[in-house]
């Protein structure tokens, strides 16, 4: 089932910030990426939630667009023509995509949400223009992802959900 994005136009980044404080783990965004900085993206960003089974990025599928992940909890998928291997799930606070969004290469897995979740993505378009206009904050950001990227790569399993 392909994911049916419902769309705010209300940038209240307020529980996207919390989630990425309560986020510890490797693949939360680091301090580089000031309050200031998410005010200013979040004009920059979509709001949207995903239903339960809803697929929010397809492996193989040419698409740059990063996400961010407020609520909720979505499954990353490996997949072949005989199998599907779960190879992690990303709560809140996490960040999917960046491997797209970066490489311009096809997605490397299939993610889906697991249960109920809001979302906020920024597409390559709108992330150009933020770099124009506000390129303090694009490169906050974009050193945050990259240290992501680099603790995913460090870990052989979790290297392939770079998506």
């Amino acid at each position: 089932m392909k994911a049916d994005h419902h769309f705010s136009h209300r940038p209240n980044i307020e529980g996207l910030l919390a989630a990425f404080v309560l986020n510890h783990g490797e693949d939360a965004l680091r301090k580089t990426v000031t309050p200031a900085h998410w005010a200013a993206l979040a004009t920059y960003m979509q709001c949207f939630t995903l239903a339960p089974g809803q697929v929010l990025i397809t492996q193989g599928l040419m698409d740059r667009t990063l996400y961010f992940v407020e609520t909720g909890s979505l499954s990353v998928f490996c997949e072949d023509e005989t199998q599907r291997i779960r190879l992690a799930v990303v709560g809140a606070g996490s960040v999917l995509g960046e491997g797209g969004f970066f490489s311009h290469l096809p997605r490397n897995a299939t993610v889906q949400s697991a249960t109920q979740c809001r979302m906020w993505r920024i597409e390559p378009l709108r992330f150009a223009e933020l770099s124009y206009r506000l390129p303090a904050a694009a490169l906050a950001l974009t050193m945050a992802l990259g240290a992501i990227v680099c603790e995913r790569m460090q870990d052989r399993q979790r290297r392939v959900t770079v998506t």
